[in-house]
């Protein structure tokens, strides 16, 4: 358990560098090219990202897979409130950034939110199972950009982003649940709709 606690610590720090780099470029389009960093380290080293692991529980979901999964969200949330904590104080100008960034999503609607978390989910489960599947990683340097770019909402990252800016609230939270959910949907539509087509392919 605690392996896959800390997997989830360790993925999480990595997104908090992530969205520290982009948050740092003027260039949006550079920022995320360059938050794709924290998804390739996250792959390469094994680590438990949430938003990488949930669109595989349709085809494996037992008992083990269920609390690896949410460990390892436990662990993305410790790791991004205590790195948004500490880099809010060392870099006070990504804080403001996360600041007027956070006011933007918070005044979106609960479906706007709904649904651009639930793209997230397809983009993060294409990139993850693309490297799982052939081995390579190019999905993660495409998707992710366009993910960040489209203005689709990551719920780990939006952690961060929030815990950066400040101090929480119900909103917040409320906020934060729903990108979870979005996510959580999103990355398991194109696996369950791909297990269909491939049932009725060998029908």
């Amino acid at each position: 358990m605690l392996n896959k606690l800390l997997s989830g610590v360790c993925a999480g720090i990595l997104i908090a560098v992530g969205g520290t780099v982009y948050l740092s470029c003027d260039n949006k389009y550079i920022g995320a090219v360059l938050f794709t960093v924290a998804l390739l380290c996250i792959c390469l080293k094994g680590y438990s990202l949430f938003t990488g692991k949930i669109g595989f529980i349709p085809e494996k979901h037992g008992k083990e897979d269920l609390s690896a999964l949410f460990l390892g969200l436990l662990g993305n949330a410790a790791a991004c409130v205590i790195c948004g904590l500490l880099l809010s104080a060392a870099l006070p100008h990504i804080a403001s950034a996360a600041r007027e960034a956070c006011a933007a999503k918070l005044s979106q609607t609960f479906y706007s939110t709904l649904i651009r978390s639930i793209f997230c989910g397809i983009i993060m489960y294409l990139a993850v199972s693309i490297y799982r599947d052939k081995g390579k990683i190019v999905g993660i340097l495409f998707c992710i950009p366009v993910f960040i770019l489209s203005g689709f909402e990551h719920s780990i990252a939006d952690m961060f982003y929030f815990s950066l800016s400040g101090a929480p609230s119900l909103r917040v939270f409320g906020f934060l649940g729903t990108v979870l959910l979005g996510n959580s949907v999103g990355a398991v539509i194109l696996p369950i709709l791909g297990g269909n087509l491939k049932n009725e392919k060998q029908s």
